[in-house]
This record gives structure tokens, sequence and C-alpha cells, in this order.
């Protein structure tokens, strides 16, 4: 005797009723914390259409220039492309400056393209990076285009559940392994309490001297399933 999917488990959008017909539930967390010298920038994941996990090993962590990167939330399809045209035009503008870009150069292109395009995208950035004019900086870009500098960014569904974790723990002028410490701490948690993210813990060390990219296995988180 066969069962129809439907019956065991209802339609879509009995499963997600918050939802508008026809809207895609996403899920995500993203930290950037700077450090003295340098920007940790970290993220899960886990890629979620609704209720299905379409890839538990995406890269949400976008290199835009040599010391710039930002961290992805929201649409992947949407901030994919943000992230490619601002890599294009910071390039372009290597070429014709002879120097490379400001951290808050990619900050205002990735905003003016959010902003101006806000009815047709759903995209959560965070840019992080070092440049020699400013040294260490990060800038939060929400849904909608708006262009904050922060002493720390949060962002995506699990960035709900960090808040108070991060007022209490961050601290100005920490080293740079207190910070990707810290940045791990804070995404494990998010990865425990919310079902939008998952997978593995990807982490970038942006200094001037290079980055130095990291991953923590499903199966190593500082908090969660594996360490209680």
């Amino acid at each position: 005797m066969s069962t129809s999917s439907t019956a065991l488990y209802g339609s879509a959008e009995s499963l997600t009723p918050g939802l508008k017909k026809g809207e895609v539930s996403t899920g995500t967390t993203i930290v950037a914390v700077p450090f003295d010298g340098g920007v940790v920038m970290g993220a899960d994941s886990r890629v979620s259409t609704g209720i299905y996990v379409a890839n538990r090993v995406s890269d949400k962590i976008a290199q835009l220039s040599d010391h710039i990167f930002c961290c992805r939330s929201g649409s992947a399809a949407d901030t994919q492309a943000l992230s490619e045209y601002c890599r294009h035009f910071l390039s372009q503008l290597s070429v014709q400056t002879g120097r490379p870009p400001l951290v808050k150069t990619a900050a205002h292109l990735l905003r003016k393209m959010a902003y101006k395009n806000k009815d047709q995208l759903l995209a959560g950035l965070i840019v992080g990076g070092w440049d020699p004019v400013e040294g260490a900086q990060v800038y939060n870009i929400p849904l909608g285009g708006a262009l904050i500098r922060m002493p720390f960014a949060l962002g995506g569904s699990g960035s709900t559940y960090l808040y108070g974790l991060m007022d209490s723990e961050f601290k100005e002028g920490m080293t740079q392994d207190q910070a990707r410490t810290l940045a791990k701490k804070a995404l494990a948690h998010a990865m425990a309490r919310d079902g939008g993210s998952g997978g593995i813990i990807r982490t970038v060390v942006i200094t001037p001297d290079g980055n130095d990219r990291d991953y923590t296995p499903g199966n190593s988180l500082p908090y969660g399933p594996a360490g209680w």
C-alpha cells in the first residue's frame, strides 16, 4: 500500500505557515570580528530551500580583493552575483589607480548595488578587511541596502541567538586567536539553535601579511551535539 508524501507530511504551505505563496525560507549565520591587526570572518555552510538542505558545505565567504572579503546571507544566487560584480569592479579600480582598493570602497560598491536593486534582491552582507589607510574594518549591509560600520557584525537567521553572547564576550583589541575562537563559538551556538544554519564552520583571518582560511568539521564544533 502506498501513501503519498503529502498525506504523510502535509503540503509545503502547511510545513512553512509563515511564508507567502512562492516564498522560500532561507537560513544562515555569518559573523565578523576585528582584532588588533586584522579581521576574522566566519560562516556556517548550510544552504537551505525551505525545509530542504540544498548544500551542506557551501562557502559563504567570498574574496573581493587581496585583503577584502564578504560574508553572504539571504539568496545564494543574489549574493553570488553581487560579490562577483564587486570583485570585477574592484579589479578594474586597482588597475586604473595602481593601488589596492579600500575596504570602505568595496562596502560602498556593494551597498550601492544592493540598494538600487532592493526590490529584486534578498541579500544581507558583511564586508571586512584590512587596508593601510584605516586598518581593520567591518561593515554591515542588511536587507534593503543600508551601510553601517560596526565594532563587530552578525547576520543571517542565526544571528538573533548571538547578540547577548557577542555583547558579553567581544572586547576591543583582542588577539587573532581570541577573535577566531569567539567567531567559532558564536557560529557553533547559532548552528545548534537555528534550523537554517548548520554543516561546518569556515573562517578566514585577514591581515596585512596575508589571509588564513580554516574550517571546523561538524563533529568537532566547540558547542552543539558533538560537544554535549
